[in-house]
């Protein structure tokens, strides 16, 4: 009742407010077209019969759909591989169904609730324009797919066996960008719904028009750039350094041999240190030592490892000679033969090491070669053509060697017998030099090293007083004696 009493009071109202009578008010709620102004997506369709008014937005609608989308390759390899789509066929849509419902309503209904709703009808009625994302890559993958299968590979950088840098550039790979791709689209699409037609005649020329975008292609560079990689600094061998073992008996050359392997191709980061216990850790792990003599107590004995040392010493004169910073190193306790004394490196497992820093300022290679029972360590970096280092060592002074006699029963009594003729040892300064231009520009002291005399043994008879080399201030022999140039106790 309630309901009803309202309506009538609408239906008294519209009387009174347009001084009309019974007929003029049926006839409103009965009126068949769109009220005067009432646009659909800014189409005007007032004062169209509402069929006509429903079949010109169906046919936008339509029209809408078969508009054109052209994408166009110009990159990954396909110069002007275009291909057209319509809108519908991409998923895009433009829905009209909320205005024509609305429109559709205004002969719904009794005559009251009619008259309501067209008093009250909104005149701005919406039409929902929507795309499909997941349609939109179907699609473009389907027509251009192909370009997703290309690969980025990482420049390269090779040493040649004459010692040459060789880059090969990096291949960057192509990959579609349907995201950027759809905003495209999307924008121009925006522009057009903007470009509302005014007629009949222009919704159906709705369906000539066009967008076109150019299909984005996004360029994937690979980890390692020829820029990068350049950067590194690995322009050229800044130095080469030989030591020779061609006296060595065939398990001291199989260590060096060995141990020159694992050295071989390290890299070095700018200000990385290197650290000489993980290639003889790693040289074990993958080689394993043989029997070679190594230096005890400040003589060569049987040992495992012998040899490892003569790797060291080599790798530090080259080092030596491209200015680098040494953190850690130490001399053998006696001279070796192939090296002048104060330019060698000795190593002791868990007690002597060498270590040095990369202070080049750029990434460091050391490469090896083994031939003819020779090494060479090679370093490769960077360094200025106009810059050379020299290295001097000085004895600054002899050691003689101590006098060590045991008694032998089996000489007369009084007799003396020589039994190891003594070697003196030494202390040793060495030097290096830097030169610019050929102009000396410093001169540093980097090590004072001191090698110790080898006793004269001699054996005498009873009755003659020992001489046992231990004089005040002799250091007593280790405990536990330090192995050198090898490895375990």
């Amino acid at each position: 009742m309630k309901r009803i009493h309202i309506a009538f009071i609408v239906l008294i109202g519209l009387l009174l407010l347009g001084s009309i009578g019974w007929g003029a008010a049926w006839m409103y709620a009965n009126d068949s077209t769109v009220p005067e102004g009432t646009t659909a997506g800014g189409i005007p369709i007032g004062g169209l019969d509402i069929d006509n008014a429903s079949s010109l937005l169906s046919q936008y609608a339509v029209s809408w759909g078969q508009q054109h989308a052209i994408v166009t390759a110009n990159d990954a390899g396909a110069e002007g591989d275009s291909h057209s789509w319509t809108l519908k066929e991409l998923g895009y849509s433009a829905d009209v169904s909320e205005a024509k419902e609305a429109i559709e309503k205004l002969r719904s209904g009794g005559v009251i609730e009619r008259a309501r709703y067209r008093q009250s009808f909104e005149k701005t009625l919406n039409i929902h324009y929507s795309s499909d994302s997941a349609l939109i890559d179907k699609e473009i993958r389907n027509q251009w797919g192909w370009v997703d299968s290309s690969a980025a590979t990482d420049a390269q950088r090779i040493i040649t066996d004459n010692d040459r840098v060789v880059y090969t550039p990096h291949q960057v790979a192509y990959r579609i960008d349907v995201e950027t791709l759809q905003g495209k689209i999307d924008e121009s699409v925006r522009n057009l719904q903007s470009e509302t037609p005014a007629t009949a005649e222009q919704i159906r020329d709705t369906a000539q028009r066009k967008v076109e975008a150019a299909l984005p292609i996004k360029v994937v560079e690979p980890a390692v750039t020829l820029e990068k990689l350049k950067a590194e600094g690995i322009d050229r061998m800044i130095m080469s350094f030989t030591t020779d073992f061609t006296t060595s008996a065939e398990g001291r050359a199989f260590n060096v041999t060995a141990t020159a392997k694992s050295l071989n191709d390290v890299e070095l980061a700018p200000d990385e240190v290197f650290d000489y216990s993980k290639i003889v850790k790693a040289t074990e792990k993958n080689f394993g030592y043989r029997e070679a003599p190594v230096i005890q107590n400040g003589k060569l004995v049987p040992g495992i490892g012998g040899g490892i040392c003569q790797v060291s010493s080599t790798l530090y004169n080259a080092v030596l000679r491209v200015g680098i910073d040494i953190v850690e190193r130490r001399n053998h306790s006696i001279p070796v033969s192939y090296l002048p004394i104060g330019q060698d490196a000795t190593f002791s497992e868990g007690g002597i090491n060498f270590r040095f820093r990369n202070t080049t300022g750029k990434y460091l290679i050391i490469r090896t070669v083994v031939e003819s029972k020779k090494l060479t360590v090679k370093l490769f970096g960077t360094m200025p053509d106009n810059v050379r280092y020299d290295i001097e060592s000085k004895t600054v002074s002899t050691l003689e060697p101590p006098v060590k006699e045991t008694v032998n029963s089996q000489l007369p009594d009084g007799g003396r017998l020589v039994v190891q003729q003594g070697k003196p040892g030494y202390i040793v300064e060495t030097y290096r030099t830097m030169y610019k231009d050929g102009a000396e520009v410093s001169r540093k002291r980097i090590s004072r090293d001191t090698y110790k005399a080898e006793p004269t043994l001699i054996s005498v008879g009873k009755g003659v007083k020992v001489d046992d080399g231990k004089g005040p201030g002799t250091p007593a022999e280790p405990n536990e004696p330090i192995i050198e140039d090898g490895i375990g106790a």
